[in-house]
């Protein structure tokens, strides 16, 4: 049956409840609740109290009250998703955009706004725009990206290898997708502290977020003209040399959604993944037992936190229902993996692994699933590998109760994971990674003197210098091993 509750339209349309500038008041007019502002500090808990007023799916504002709908449940959702002829990604159909209610400098704009890209194309113009991005993933050499992530952890770690401790959010899990990502496209040298920042300040929705949007595209849209002239072999060139013909500007805007994805949603899912196994006693020791392996590890962190709280947006094409709401033509939704991955009639039991289960919502589904979701799972389970092999001893330095998260609608990302670790030496990101540096290897049978210095038989006794000798090959692994099986996953490139 249609649910009586009041719909975005008619809650814009409404002039009752407090002005928006009040900080006292989670809610809007009409009494709808409010996605942002003081009411909106714990997203997690509004997604609860909407789901018991209203149900799968309910009603709410974006910022300066722009009425839209959250889709809460797991099977409605992909529902939204999987229904191209009820719901469209093109946000030129939305009313109050058409209305004039959602100004160009509205901080969610960057998000909101139709651009030339296949997630907001829809019939042939989708097809030719998705292929030419499903082309370019093609080309990627995923044993290459493994040893390209491998070299960026091993730099980053080298970093703070020496101090004892270490944020992992802040020095690690921030800058390793966008280090990997920024040499997939072609633009390793742009990679830097600013490019990280701007990247992380657009997705936020705050009032520079327009100008940081800006800078990624420049950077970007430099990229594409350098390699319109000469092509090379990475993401960038595949995209302008595919048989598709994509022109400059569908370039530069596929770039930036790949990059700016692929980014946020690694960044976090590393984050969250190096969290739960810091916390979770239990995880890190089924971990280091081979009873649970990293990629079943990201996995459960994509069901538990997954990178994109959620995705702006869908657009009914005409009047519909959906989860027992009457959803007009014109009117919006956000798909929300958050919400939809803890749906109650999917997981009763929060506590319960999901194991081997991969229909979480983390990488959307239908027409517009996410290209570029095995580069992600590859960085992430690479990543948290590779740090676990340099530091095994890595343990978290604060009670886990005391980390905190910034929350914004489209994302909930980790302040910080402090951790602290027994100082180690540097090492040559080009070679393979140990636990520890090897030992000098002695030339001759030497014999140690009472001073302390090495004495060879029959000679005098100043010790040789050693001959450099090719190290030893590891011992074959045992068959669920913990540190060796993942460094002879590594040392073979799987």
């Amino acid at each position: 049956m249609t649910s009586e509750s009041p719909t975005p339209t008619d809650a814009a349309d409404s002039a009752a409840g407090p002005p928006p500038e009040c900080p006292a008041h989670a809610l809007g007019p009409g009494g709808v609740h409010r996605l942002y502002g003081p009411g909106a500090a714990d997203l997690r808990s509004l997604y609860e109290t909407l789901r018991e007023q209203h149900g799968p799916v309910a009603p709410v504002l974006l910022h300066d009250d722009v009425p839209m709908w959250v889709v809460l449940g797991h099977a409605e959702n992909l529902q939204l998703v999987r229904s191209p002829t009820q719901f469209s990604r093109d946000s030129r159909i939305w009313t109050p955009l058409r209305d004039g209610a959602v100004k160009p400098d509205h901080p969610l704009m960057p998000h909101i706004a139709w651009q030339p890209i296949c997630s907001h194309a829809e019939g042939d113009e989708h097809k030719r725009l998705r292929g030419a991005v499903n082309g370019a993933m093609t080309t990627i050499d995923f044993r290459s990206l493994r040893r390209h992530i491998n070299r960026y952890s091993q730099m980053l770690v080298n970093r703070f290898c020496e101090e004892g401790e270490a944020d992992l959010v802040g020095e690690f899990a921030d800058h390793l997708p966008m280090a990997v990502m920024c040499e997939l496209l072609g633009m390793a040298r742009e990679y830097d502290d600013r490019i990280v920042h701007a990247a992380r300040d657009m997705l936020k929705g705050t009032e520079t977020a327009i100008a940081s949007n800006q800078y990624i595209v420049d950077a970007l849209g430099r990229l594409a003209a350098e390699r319109r002239a000469r092509p090379g072999e990475d993401l960038a060139s595949y995209l302008i040399t595919h048989p598709a013909g994509l022109t400059d500007e569908e370039v530069r805007e596929h770039l930036r959604v790949v990059l700016i994805a692929a980014y946020e949603a690694t960044a976090n899912l590393l984050a969250n993944a190096l969290r739960m196994v810091l916390t979770d006693r239990r995880f890190r020791a089924k971990l280091n037992g081979g009873q649970l392996t990293v990629p079943e590890a990201v996995e459960q962190s994509l069901w538990d936190e997954p990178p994109f709280s959620t995705v702006f947006a869908y657009f009914a094409k005409q009047d519909t229902e959906l989860g027992g709401q009457r959803i007009r033509r014109g009117d919006g939704l956000l798909f929300a993996p958050a919400p939809g991955n803890v749906d109650p009639r999917v997981r009763p039991d929060l506590t319960e692994g999901m194991q081997g289960n991969r229909s979480h919502l983390s990488f959307g589904g239908g027409p517009h699933e996410c290209p570029g979701q095995d580069i992600g799972r590859a960085i992430a389970d690479v990543g948290v590998d590779a740090l676990l092999l340099r530091l095994p001893d890595v343990e978290l330095a604060c009670p886990a109760e005391e980390l905190r998260w910034t929350e914004s609608i489209s994302s909930r990302h980790l302040v910080e994971l402090p951790v602290v670790f027994e100082p180690r030496e540097q090492q040559d990101v080009f070679q393979k990674p140990s636990l520890h540096a090897l030992p000098r290897q002695r030339s001759v049978w030497e014999i140690s003197t009472g001073d302390g210095r090495p004495s060879v038989p029959g000679s005098a006794a100043q010790p040789r210098p050693p001959v450099p000798v090719e190290p030893a090959l590891p011992p074959e692994p045992v068959a669920r091993g913990g540190a060796w099986q993942r460094l002879m996953r590594w040392w073979r490139g799987d």
